[in-house]
């Protein structure tokens, strides 16, 4: 067993859903303590460091900030931490303290023939503030591994790689009428009606597909939310729509396709963009040393939802994702990891930081 459990114990137990400092903190200390590697902390406060030289430059990436904890995730002095039957019990535990104490472990030992750099991010489960920050002042790795889960995806007891992800798009349809007295309907235009046009289109509106290394990902469309009326005697004078949309590498839905109705428009709150591997060698090398770590056979897969591998993926990082998280287990009121993936995933990073040059 390496020491990325009992780091994850330490690292689970420090609160940071409202400010990551502590966390970073935590971070930043051990590496300068533990690690040959050069440490900095920025200025928007992600752990940035780096060891090794070479041509290329292979990232181990995670972040250390959280959801708000369950009641009973929170104890006296910090989060509360478990352990039984093999497993790490807390916030964090799986999304992704769990990643980031094996990568801080595998950064620790690995004797790299690349440059190799460890970065764990502020902001992810806020939009990925600490990752659009970093590449916007240089962040820039020629190839990443992004720790969120891949574990149990294709099937169980198998830590996967993921080759591609979804992204979101969340958007808001706002729709205009004229107020009118509701005795008399015709003299207004209601926005609700309106609204259900919109509606009808979103409806209509094919889902984004593409393809990543030979496999097919589709993304969704959904109407979620509907807001409108002030009164019920009244027609109503506005009315808003809320979209979300899953998106795919390279495709959106076209919802733009509203606003040909009248009184109509559209605006977009989020856009996390989704992440497809770059280039075939890396998804494969990864893949193939995640193989010889376990007794199972893993598979490239895709993840449904949105990581900050898709914002380096936009900036030109070739990025796949392999983490000890599994399905179901993120933001959880028992959210937990295992001991043993911790350890598969300690030995998946440091032999691809050691093998690199083979790729390089």
């Amino acid at each position: 067993m390496t020491d990325a459990p009992a780091l994850t114990t330490d690292l689970v137990a420090i609160p940071s859903h409202e400010d990551e400092t502590a966390a970073g903190d935590y971070i930043e200390s051990w590496l300068r303590e533990e690690t040959d590697g050069a440490v900095e902390r920025d200025r928007h406060g992600n752990v940035i460091a780096r060891k090794g030289s070479g041509d290329t430059s292979l990232a181990l990436v995670g972040h250390h900030d959280v959801v708000p904890p369950e009641e009973s995730q929170v104890g006296d002095d910090g989060y509360r931490v478990t352990e039984r039957d093999g497993r790490i019990y807390g916030r964090g535990a799986a999304d992704m303290k769990g990643a980031v104490a094996a990568a801080m472990c595998a950064f620790r030992d690995a004797s790299p023939l690349c440059e190799l750099v460890f970065a764990s991010f502020v902001g992810e489960e806020v939009g990925g503030t600490g990752a659009r920050g970093a590449i916007e002042d240089g962040f820039s790795p020629d190839y990443a591994i992004v720790g969120e889960g891949s574990t149990n995806y294709s099937q169980p007891g198998v830590t996967d790689v993921a080759i591609a992800h979804r992204g979101r798009r969340g958007s808001t349809i706002h729709v205009e009428g004229t107020a009118a007295h509701a005795s008399e309907p015709e003299a207004g235009e209601n926005a609700i009606y309106r609204a259900t046009d919109a509606i009808d289109v979103v409806r209509d509106l094919p889902f984004p597909e593409t393809t990543v290394l030979g496999q097919t990902m589709e993304g969704s469309v959904a109407v979620t939310e509907i807001e409108g009326g002030t009164a019920w005697n009244m027609i109503p004078d506005g009315c808003t729509v809320t979209v979300d949309e899953r998106t795919v590498p390279g495709e959106r839905a076209p919802l733009a396709h509203v606003e040909d109705i009248p009184g109509v428009s559209l605006a977009i709150d989020q856009d996390l963009p989704p992440m497809a591997c770059a280039e075939r060698a890396f998804a494969d090398f990864v893949h193939e040393t995640a193989g010889v770590t376990q007794d199972g056979s893993p598979e490239q897969v895709k993840k449904p939802h949105a990581t900050d591998a898709g914002w380096l993926a936009e900036a030109g990082t070739a990025c796949v994702v392999c983490g000890a998280a599994e399905p179901g287990e993120a933001h959880t009121a028992d959210e937990s990891v295992s001991a043993a993936v911790l350890d598969r995933c300690y030995d998946i990073y440091r032999r691809c930081a050691e093998d690199f040059e083979a790729l390089a």
